[in-house]
């Protein structure tokens, strides 16, 4: 973008409210703010989402703790919101994520008469209780939101089928900060990690993420105990309520397994690199679709070949393309995941294609292109409401 656009972005002031700031968004936040007058405010303070090392990367952008409490388990009360209803600022952005938040800034907005965003990966309601209840309100929000901009074509194609007007609708795809996951790592440095672990004489089926019933895990542990002849272990990098049950379900079937509860992002493409298959074999729950799934971006950027389940965001929005460089497989399913492991493991020719496919794919998958969808979004509401 040129300097005198950037110098008009720059006028535009934008409060952008969403739960917390992970590893995955600081530099998306970082080069939003470099194109606009943003400030954020994380009120998911206390969620198992908050990382309080990430507070430490708030170096190039406005972000801010609205002071607030817990009422219940999953509803924080964030009183210090109502700041917002005396602030200058143009444009509202709103991520689905928060049950307090949510109908507060719209209605903010719409007391302020200012243009709202949302931001939304959901490609399905969760059916919870609580979430019946509220399906009226969130449906309510979507079509009478300025615009909303989503992860991919997937959540495109679940708000059209809830009737909200296609020309609303925005993608920014979602993005890993690639730079930290693409770096080389020689093969003797691999050989060495491998060892490390006493992996060094099998094939690692590699999966990262949280140790949860919504990831299929047992699905992927019970399709590596079908497949014969090949020598397979089992690489979980994450924590979870189900690491003990994962455990015993390895031992019992003979599965030889590691764990690794934590790794810093700094070094996960090390680990990336090692594997032969990465795997998030991810079910529908009644709390959760995957929205998303970025581990499978930092996965291909080390040129990993995918099998991911149909219930993977990456998946349906077109990060993974079936039989290019990846599989995609049916949720719930032990013996398509075993098919699709066992085939990659027996032609390497085509895992040797899907590696060098997922590293050309990746490369278009940026943050920067992320900042083109909400510089498109936030052009639409700004025209529309003369911004």
């Amino acid at each position: 973008m040129n300097k005198e656009n950037n110098n008009n972005h720059q006028k535009i002031k934008i409060t952008f409210v969403t739960n917390t700031c992970t590893h995955y968004t600081v530099k998306f936040f970082e080069l939003l703010s470099q194109e606009y007058h943003m400030s954020f405010y994380f009120t998911g303070v206390g969620s198992h989402y908050h990382d309080k090392k990430i507070e430490m990367l708030y170096r190039n952008f406005n972000g801010h703790y609205p002071r607030g409490f817990y009422l219940l388990p999953k509803l924080r009360i964030t009183p210090g919101l109502f700041q917002l209803l005396f602030k200058d600022q143009d444009i509202f952005i709103k991520t689905l994520d928060d049950r307090f938040a949510i109908p507060l800034i719209f209605l903010f907005a719409k007391i302020l008469r200012k243009p709202i965003i949302l931001w939304s990966g959901f490609w399905m309601h969760p059916q919870t209780s609580f979430h019946k209840l509220s399906y009226g309100l969130t449906k309510f929000i979507y079509r009478h939101s300025d615009a909303i901009i989503v992860y991919g074509e997937h959540v495109k194609r679940y708000l059209r089928d809830l009737g909200i007007k296609e020309r609303k609708i925005f993608c920014a795809p979602h993005a890993v900060d690639n730079a930290l996951f693409n770096k080389s790592i020689s093969l003797e440095d691999q050989r060495e990690l491998k060892q490390k672990l006493e992996l060094a004489e099998n094939k690692i089926v590699l999966y990262v993420g949280r140790l949860e019933e919504c990831k299929g895990l047992k699905y992927l542990v019970e399709a590596i105990s079908k497949i014969k002849n090949l020598s397979i272990a089992l690489l979980f990098i994450g924590g979870g309520a189900l690491k003990q049950s994962l455990e015993e379900q390895c031992r019992v079937a003979g599965i030889k397994c590691h764990f690794l509860d934590y790794i810093n992002n700094q070094e996960l493409y090390r680990y990336y690199a090692i594997a032969d298959v990465f795997v998030l074999p991810s079910i529908t729950t009644k709390y959760f679709k995957e929205p998303w799934g970025l581990v499978v971006n930092e996965a291909m950027n080390q040129g990993c070949p995918i099998v991911v389940t149909d219930a993977v965001g990456a998946a349906q929005g077109g990060l993974v393309e079936n039989g290019k460089n990846g599989f995609i497989v049916p949720e719930r399913n032990s013996e398509a995941l075993r098919e699709r492991i066992e085939y990659l493991f027996g032609h390497e020719d085509v895992r040797s294609q899907m590696s060098q496919r997922s590293k050309e794919k990746i490369k278009d998958w940026t943050h920067e292109r992320m900042v083109r969808g909400f510089y498109e979004v936030i052009h639409f509401v700004s025209e529309k409401g003369k911004v």
